[in-house]
């Protein structure tokens, strides 16, 4: 099915181009709470799903991609919902591709302004604010991988300039086992249990490995495999309750430590209705 470039690494939930303070009503989140320091079940959070984003979803005609020598669908690296967003895709040839340079480059409406996240509608974000061709009336367009435009011919092209792409996934990152998190509240190198997932990847253990810039608060996003279908936009639950080991906590947790705080069990490793963490979560990331 062809691929539009309107929504972003969250849009999936609707939720990706709103701005912080938007982000604090719908999850909850507090920009100002403290990072968790013990082992505790937290609740009220918003779950979400991310994955590197698929060349074959999209339908722009090729062009060079900068940093690599390939030729790549046009839509797949600039669009919002291209690896400028996602930060990590797959290209046509199945190997993995990463947005390595460009980050401060802003980015465009579709009509060809300068477009902020949190206004003018959740799908504002079009393009990034290089890579585009600009009709005769000034709005965002691109070629077609079969032939004409998307939105009217391009008069006017503005080239890439910044943005830098490069070979490789941009972290090690495990599909079902990785979460973005909003550092403030889950450091990073904490163990997270969601229940919610326990039937997906057999025990519901995540490592917090990533963060993104509409993850704030009460907000975990899940790294997934891409669905089969470009329509798809992942799973989205609201109310979840985690259980949270901070990094600085998980050597107690695997030891039986710290037993008052993870609920009252001995050892802590074994509380209540908590599979034991997978030894893949305690291995060091290449």
């Amino acid at each position: 099915m062809d691929v539009l470039p309107t929504s972003s690494r969250v849009a999936r939930a609707t939720l990706a181009a709103l701005s912080c303070t938007a982000l604090l009503l719908a999850f909850g989140g507090s920009a100002s709470a403290a990072p968790v320091k013990k082992i505790t079940w937290m609740s009220g959070f918003t779950l979400t799903e991310y994955f590197p984003t698929p060349e074959w979803w999209f339908i722009g005609s090729k062009v060079r991609m900068p940093g690599v020598g390939r030729q790549s669908r046009v839509d797949w690296l600039y669009s919002a919902r291209g690896i400028v967003m996602e930060g990590d895709g797959i290209g046509l040839d199945n190997q993995r591709y990463s947005m390595k340079d460009g980050f401060n480059v802003g980015w465009l409406a579709k009509n060809g302004k300068t477009a902020r996240f949190g206004s003018g509608g959740i799908f504002a974000p079009f393009w990034r604010a290089e890579g585009y061709w600009k009709t005769a009336s000034g709005e965002l367009t691109f070629p077609l991988q079969k032939g004409g435009w998307f939105n009217g011919t391009g008069k006017r092209y503005v080239p890439a300039r910044s943005v830098q792409f490069g070979r490789g996934a941009s972290r090690a990152l495990s599909y079902y086992r990785s979460i973005a998190v909003d550092p403030g509240l889950i450091p990073l190198g904490s163990l997270v249990n969601i229940p919610a997932y326990k039937s997906i990847n057999k025990d519901g253990w995540f490592r917090a490995e990533d963060t993104g810039g509409a993850i704030d608060g009460r907000h975990i996003d899940v790294y997934r495999r891409p669905p089969d279908s470009s329509t798809d936009s992942g799973r989205y639950k609201t109310g979840q309750r985690v259980f949270i080991v901070p990094k600085s906590k998980v050597q107690d947790y695997l030891n039986g430590k710290n037993s008052a705080d993870a609920g009252g069990a001995a050892p802590a490793a074994l509380v209540p209705g908590l599979p034991p963490v997978p030894s893949s979560l305690l291995r060091p990331r290449r």
